[in-house]
């Protein structure tokens, strides 16, 4: 394999579970009671959205969901001596792995599944309802609605190419590809769908969601909140003059360059399922994440070195959180009014912890469509049916290669192409991605973005790399 399908491979996959320190050597031994009770409540998570998120428009019954979400993927460690129960009055799931404590997961309506600390059925906010304040999207027109939603391909496409590319797509069984949309110059021109699924399905798009966490940051921004090069306004980093982490700007957590020690094991090695994995015990352990992430000392100098840390964002969703209240503003429902509903996102629900905060370095769920909206917004620098959203120079920001990334894979809080990651698709593209292959590719010079959704098992680098250049070939587009 050469060096541009690994890269293809890391930057597509871009798993927000990846290990990127040293592994240990992984043990030969049973799991511990740590390890087993952690699988346990990230099954008692996924069995619950998968229920009652993702099947919220289509029902679907939980051998179903264990089958197909949880139990055919290593890395979720579920085993067949796990026990679950569903109960449907009060939406809860609970899971139990032999000799651990069990662990329960409930639906909390629009802030979706939380996990219960241990021994505990009880949560530390009130959950609200979040309305959209937009009409039915049949109602509306696109890119804000579903109406004129389509165009016919362009002149020189060649459609029976475009559809053997869409067949194989869909049909590599490996990929479990549950969402392929194609937008073309503004207008979507391809979309297929798993069995089940459609357009407006909501589905877990895990790292996906960082990428929304530096859209509200510029939404805050172009409010005139703060600016990028200001230390970020965390209250517990400027107490103490001495204290090192006051030299973190918001730019350097955007770039994922704070330095803040947090450790980040991936999935494949022995302390994965650990509480010393600092990156990857949010997702399977009730913590408060935003303090979790902002506690941390710092490791090394702010703005030396990229690193792929959940720190970074929790750290920014706790300043958007502390900033949405401060001006006596309702929390959860904020990225509904502040983004969602100016740009046509209506299936999108952001998780929370049992503390209230969201988890948007992957519990966030959203549909093929307001991905496609989402990418739309980038795609046109930020600005919307002529309302400017995100400051100007924001789009640039984000999809520029921080200096901190030797590889020119990394921009703000988006992956970004300038290193080649993806050999096949022109260099100024840049997308959300997230750990098994949920990918939203905005590709500025060919007026594009793809979306991709679906649990991948081993990412889907040079998979999505094939599929969008194969769309390029058919569509007979100049690269």
């Amino acid at each position: 394999m050469n060096q541009s399908s690994h890269l293809c491979i890391a930057m597509f996959a871009a798993a927000s579970l990846a290990a990127v320190v040293p592994r240990h050597l992984e043990s030969q031994e049973s799991r511990s009671v740590e390890e087993r009770e952690h699988a346990a409540a990230w099954g008692a998570h996924h069995l619950c959205a998968g229920l009652y998120v993702v099947g919220r428009d289509h029902q679907r019954d939980p051998e179903t969901v264990v089958a197909q979400d949880i139990a055919r993927f290593p890395a979720f460690r579920w085993e067949e001596s796990f026990e679950y129960e569903v109960d449907p009055g009060s939406r809860t799931v609970t899971v139990t792995a032999p000799g651990a404590p069990a662990r329960t997961a409930t639906y909390y309506g629009d802030q979706g599944c939380v996990i219960h600390e241990r021994g505990s059925g009880e949560i530390h906010f009130v959950p609200v309802v979040v309305p959209s304040s937009l009409p039915d999207p049949a109602e509306q027109p696109w890119p804000t609605g579903d109406l004129g939603r389509h165009a016919p391909l362009p002149a020189q496409a060649d459609s029976q190419a475009l559809h053997a590319v869409l067949d194989w797509a869909m049909d590599d069984a490996g990929q479990n590809t549950r969402a392929l949309v194609v937008v073309y110059r503004g207008k979507i021109v391809a979309e297929r769908y798993a069995p089940g699924f459609s357009g407006h399905t909501p589905q877990i798009s895990w790292s996906q969601g960082k990428s929304i966490t530096a859209a509200l940051v510029g939404v805050l921004v172009q409010q005139g909140e703060f600016e990028l090069d200001q230390p970020a306004p965390v209250p517990e980093w400027h107490e103490d003059p001495e204290d090192p982490r006051r030299e973190i700007r918001i730019r350097d957590l955007l770039h994922m360059s704070s330095g803040l020690d947090f450790k980040n094991y991936g999935v494949g090695d022995s302390l994965s399922y650990t509480s010393e994995n600092e990156h990857f015990m949010i997702y399977f352990d009730a913590v408060n994440v935003f303090e979790h992430a902002i506690n941390q000392p710092l490791d090394i100098p702010p703005n030396t070195q990229f690193r792929y840390r959940n720190s970074d964002p929790l750290t920014l969703g706790r300043i958007i959180r502390q900033t949405v209240e401060a001006r006596g503003e309702e929390y959860l429902s904020s990225p509904q009014r502040a983004l969602f509903d100016r740009i046509g996102m209506r299936n999108v629900v952001l998780e929370t912890d049992t503390y209230g905060n969201f988890i948007m370095t992957g519990y966030d769920f959203v549909s093929a469509y307001d991905w496609a909206r989402f990418g739309l917004l980038h795609l046109w620098d930020g600005v919307w049916e002529g309302e400017r959203i995100l400051p100007e120079g924001w789009v640039e920001f984000v999809s520029t290669p921080t200096p901190t990334d030797p590889r020119q894979g990394y921009g703000g809080l988006f992956w970004v192409n300038a290193g080649g990651a993806a050999p096949d698709v022109p260099r100024d593209a840049f997308w959300p991605a997230g750990f098994m292959g949920q990918n939203t590719v905005i590709i500025p010079s060919l007026d594009m973005v793809v979306v991709r959704l679906g649990p991948s098992p081993g990412g889907s680098g040079r998979y999505l790399n094939r599929v969008i250049a194969g769309v390029i070939e058919a569509l007979q587009l100049a690269r």
